[in-house]
């Protein structure tokens, strides 16, 4: 046992190992990496050249732009996708949740064919359609009595809020860091940029009850908070459930409205992730997947709640919106959740979801790569500590960006298409064999970069 402890050999193991195992700089993996992506995309690059002459940075989705280039897609097909260069990926993006039907799906074909043919779009009157999806969606989830259509998730929130507003006469709104409620309510670094009124925004910490419960008690002038049961664009950090009953319980002793963003989570769980995680919101908002790859957006709640916007009521809120009623849009929704998205395979994609998360988290145990998200939403992270995150702050004190964008290139080279922060979500038609596929590519990673992911 003494010899090895000994101080000289220990030394001179040190210094052997040092002499013939090079040190890899993680800039220099990434740059290489970089130069191998650039080589094998000249289309997509002239294409970006030429964007950028009309739209500033060549974009007009500020998440879809990746340095030094982003690469362009050029059609899509079940669950596959082909950009302009001709490299062909397996689809983990899902339209970032929007795309659970993929790109083809055949049955939402007929239905735009038929919608076409024989309703006819841009009628300027209301119709059976909006109804009908309507109906089904109350029927989906319990908490919605009434509800009203728009055309985004971010139109669902500020339609919501301004619900809260009218009704309890405040105007501060309770939101957490790293939340995301649409695209002028965004709160990943503090209060967003975008928030003209910034001073009716107050900032909690997501799944620190203590502190969220104080604020909504004692802050003055609150309308509503409304809150993720998963931070969708935060990095797929779900909400405990001591977290969303406190807030819950609080936000009804002070008197202010509890909303529940199910934007991203709706498709999650039948019901959503109010039904699975038994809570009761005020106020929900849909969108995303729902318009079966239509523009749409939905709120509702309680007839009470809802009557803000009888328009048969004196003072009634307006609610305008060219294409709320969408003919195709309607359709879709209808189809789709009636269908094709029925409860049993709603079950049954997120039951893959978790045998998915939990293959990546056995590759990522005792590294700095963590696997976070509820069923077929996921997030891989790379954080210095390799801990868990359960909120924004701690993903961003630990971050490892470079890790991040490695791993990005590395999935792309190989045929998976995947988003640079990390997120994926499941498109229905895949198959575990194909997740396998992408878990053992994982798994190279892990091995072949393990100097960069050791804890």
């Amino acid at each position: 046992m003494a010899t090895l402890h000994n101080p000289v050999l220990l030394a001179s193991k040190a210094t052997l190992l040092t002499s013939t195992t090079p040190v890899r700089a993680v800039e220099d993996v990434v740059d290489a990496a970089q130069a191998r992506y650039i080589q094998r995309h000249p289309v997509s690059r002239d294409l970006h050249e030429k964007a950028l002459k009309c739209m500033p940075g060549g974009n007009t989705r500020s998440v879809l732009h990746s340095d030094p280039f982003p690469i362009c897609q050029k059609r899509g097909r079940e669950n596959k996708l082909w950009d302009h260069d001709g490299h062909q990926y397996l689809d983990l993006v899902g339209e970032l949740t929007a795309g659970l039907y993929g790109h083809s799906n055949p049955r939402l074909r007929e239905v735009i064919v038929s919608t076409f043919d024989n309703v006819g779009m841009n009628l300027g009157g209301t119709t059976q359609e909006e109804s009908r999806l309507a109906g089904l969606l109350c029927e989906r989830f319990p908490n919605i009595q009434q509800l009203r259509f728009c055309n985004s998730g971010t139109e669902a929130n500020i339609y919501a809020l301004s619900i809260a507003r009218h009704i309890t006469g405040r105007r501060k709104i309770i939101v957490f860091e790293g939340g995301y409620h649409g695209g002028v309510l965004s709160f990943g670094h503090g209060i967003g940029a975008n928030n003209v009124d910034q001073d009716d925004w107050v900032l909690g910490t997501y799944n620190d009850v203590e502190s969220a419960t104080a604020l909504i008690k004692n802050t003055p002038g609150v309308a509503a908070v409304v809150v993720e049961a998963m931070q969708g664009a935060g990095g797929c950090i779900p909400a405990t459930l001591e977290f969303l009953h406190g807030i819950q319980a609080a936000a009804k002793e002070a008197g202010i409205i509890f909303m529940l963003d199910e934007v991203m989570t709706s498709r999650l769980y039948p019901g959503g992730l109010a039904r699975k995680l038994q809570v009761s919101p005020d106020l929900t908002t849909l969108g995303k997947y729902i318009g079966g790859g239509m523009a749409f957006g939905a709120f509702g709640g309680s007839e009470a709640l809802l009557s803000c916007y009888d328009p048969r009521v004196t003072r009634s809120l307006p609610h305008s919106g060219t294409f709320n009623n969408n003919t195709l849009a309607m359709s879709l929704g209808f189809v789709g959740l009636s269908e094709i998205y029925t409860s049993a395979v709603n079950l049954e994609l997120n039951e893959l979801g978790d045998w998915f998360r939990g293959a990546l988290q056995q590759i990522a145990e005792g590294t700095k790569m963590v696997v976070i998200g509820v069923g077929a939403a996921l997030t891989v992270h790379f954080l210095e500590n390799g801990k868990v995150p359960t909120n924004a702050h701690e993903i961003e004190e630990n971050n490892l960006p470079q890790l991040k964008k490695l791993f990005w290139f590395w999935c792309l080279e190989r045929g998976f298409w995947v988003t640079e922060r990390g997120m994926l979500s499941l498109i229905l038609g895949t198959t575990k064999e194909e997740l396998g596929e992408f878990v053992g590519t994982v798994k190279e990673f892990a091995e072949e970069y393990s100097d960069f992911l050791t804890l």
